[in-house]
């Protein structure tokens, strides 16, 4: 089980690889997300590469041996996991393959491959690729990274809670975008170890309710289809050692349509000027639409998860 020590371990591994994205607190909005409740935002759309992917894929490259490095990464993604890792790679120079499923925004492909990274397409969905990428590793003695189902990847993204304790000390409840559950898995046992009484709310999209399915399931479910746009919210299959993770330290999983998901974006960028993937717009339509309803004087903190322009246009 990952518990606080390795995630503070991994914030000294990675201080110097990654930034301190801002906690900002919504004020004067033309439209407030919330209503008689305190709301902030930390924006790991800010972060390099362009998501919170980076402090993961950092903290576990900077834990292989030399000789891992140099065989070559490889992992699959629906993009920005791929980023994380490409940027990563690069700073070690370990060269990098991603595999991506048709649904990912070309804009991603693109950017992979700027920051030097060669990119395979294949299958429809996150799955179909990854098991691409597992073959690949398998095949050709490369260091296979997986986006979630890592205890140094998961280490890595819970940085994210350290980091909002130390911005915002009194907040009562965090809400995280899930996808296949290595934020929400580091953040809530980051927040819950330091602060038991903090909420964690995972958020999916009613389209891919992966994690909120095998909870009250109490097993892994794979889902048969995937009808939502933000691909990076989108396996249809977690892991065990998520799961174990959200059942023990989420207090709940809340769904949103993939429309609300854009309104929220739009809101994002008429509000504060920033460009953000569909994915990032899933926690603060929890917010807007009621799917999550705060308390009079609570104190929310929602994560950005990524920059994008699928979320706006």
């Amino acid at each position: 089980m990952l518990e606080l020590e390795h995630i503070q371990q991994a914030h000294e591994r990675i201080k110097d690889a990654v930034r301190r994205t801002p906690c900002l607190r919504t004020r004067f909005f033309h439209s407030p997300a919330v209503d008689d409740a305190s709301l902030s935002l930390k924006l790991e759309c800010l972060q390099v590469s362009g998501s919170f992917k980076a402090r993961g894929a950092s903290n576990k490259v900077l834990t292989l041996t030399e000789e891992a490095r140099r065989r070559g990464l490889v992992t699959a993604s629906g993009g920005n996991h791929g980023l994380g890792v490409a940027y990563a790679g690069r700073r070690a120079g370990a060269p990098v393959q991603v595999y991506l499923p048709a649904s990912t925004p070309g804009s991603k492909a693109e950017n992979l491959k700027r920051w030097g990274a060669t990119v395979i397409f294949e299958g429809d969905v996150w799955d179909d690729a990854n098991a691409a990428a597992r073959e690949a590793a398998e095949r050709d003695g490369m260091t296979y990274v997986h986006p979630f189902a890592d205890p140094a990847v998961m280490a890595g993204q819970g940085t994210v809670g350290l980091e909002i304790l130390k911005q915002f000390a009194d907040v009562d409840t965090v809400l995280v975008a899930i996808g296949g559950g290595g934020l929400i898995s580091g953040v809530a046992t980051a927040l819950k170890a330091s602060k038991p009484d903090v909420k964690v709310i995972g958020v999916e999209p009613t389209g891919a309710p992966t994690l909120k399915r095998s909870v009250e399931a109490g097993d892994l479910v794979e889902l048969d289809t995937i009808t939502t746009d933000a691909n990076t919210l989108a396996p249809r299959r977690s892991a065990r050692m998520n799961l174990d993770i959200v059942r023990r330290r989420v207090d709940d999983i809340v769904l949103v349509e993939d429309d609300d998901m854009r309104d929220a974006a739009r809101w994002l960028w008429f509000e504060m000027g920033l460009g953000v993937e569909l994915s990032a717009g899933a926690a603060v339509a929890a917010l807007r639409t009621g799917a999550y309803r705060p308390d009079a004087g609570e104190n929310i903190c929602v994560v950005v998860c990524g920059a994008g322009t699928d979320g706006i246009t």
